[in-house]
């Protein structure tokens, strides 16, 4: 969960000319599964898509993350560069201490079919994960489906010179514990 701090800002309107005083607010937001569903099922297009994102959809996506109650909505347009910067910081953080190494990756997400929240939630149900968790931050939830994907993957069969490589190493571990010349 992030809270979001729009701060009270003033301007000059050139064209009645006065100074605009405009409220501050604070809310919080969270990216979350359930987030991105309202943003999809509002835009039609994955969220995860490869396309940008316009300036209006960035800011309904905004809207969507939002979990306190009955924010005004000119609140939204009063959001600042350091207000999106924050807010995309704050989505590409990983919210986890899990890792993966750089080997190419296998199962849920590795092909390149187009990810939308219909296939995170069938990810859920294939690896049991409770629903509670499509209130997660999202990179949390990802890491976690990666995690089940990877404990339930089968192992990978060793090429036999990769077992002759190992056979000889643990030969050699072997007889230089004994004292041995084989």
């Amino acid at each position: 969960m992030f809270q979001l701090i729009i701060p009270e800002t003033e301007y000059y309107d050139e064209e009645n000319s006065l100074f605009i005083n405009t409220k501050g607010y604070t809310f919080k937001v969270e990216h979350s599964l359930v987030s991105i569903s309202k943003w999809e099922a509002k835009w039609g297009k994955p969220f995860l898509g490869k396309d940008p994102q316009t300036s209006e959809e960035t800011i309904d996506y905004i809207r969507c993350m939002t979990i306190t109650q009955n924010v005004n909505p000119e609140a939204y347009d009063n959001l600042t560069d350091v207000n999106i910067q924050e807010i995309s910081e704050y989505i590409k953080h990983p919210m986890s201490a899990t890792w993966f190494s750089k080997d190419t990756q296998t199962g849920a997400g590795s092909s390149k079919e187009i990810i939308t929240s219909e296939i995170i939630y069938y990810w859920m149900i294939t690896y049991t994960i409770p629903f509670e968790c499509q209130k997660w931050h999202l990179n949390r939830l990802l890491t976690l489906i990666r995690v089940c994907d990877k404990k339930n993957a089968p192992n990978k069969k060793m090429s036999n010179s990769e077992i002759m490589s190992k056979n000889r190493t643990l030969n050699a571990e072997r007889r230089a514990k004994a004292q041995s010349k084989g």
